[in-house]
């Protein structure tokens, strides 16, 4: 399959529609002040001269959330 130029832009239109929709996520989870990268299993490790963050519960979190997101777009693309 060779790709063409309207190819090519629906999928950059997608991309850049998917990532619009995450910042605005993103933008309005910090003014809501919801406690993303602060939840209970995210490990936080500070030292003198070192700092170490994993958000593993937020990660956990945000993959769950956009799971079913693209689930339900899906199945109401079909």
């Amino acid at each position: 399959m060779r790709l063409n130029m309207e190819t090519i832009g629906r999928g950059l239109m997608i991309i850049g529609a998917i990532v619009l929709i995450t910042g605005a996520a993103l933008y309005l989870a910090g003014r809501l002040n919801l406690p993303l990268g602060q939840l209970p299993g995210d490990i936080r490790i500070e030292r003198d001269n070192f700092r170490l963050y994993i958000p593993l519960a937020t990660g956990l979190l945000i993959s769950l959330l956009l799971t079913v997101l693209v689930n339900l777009i899906g199945r109401l693309w079909k």
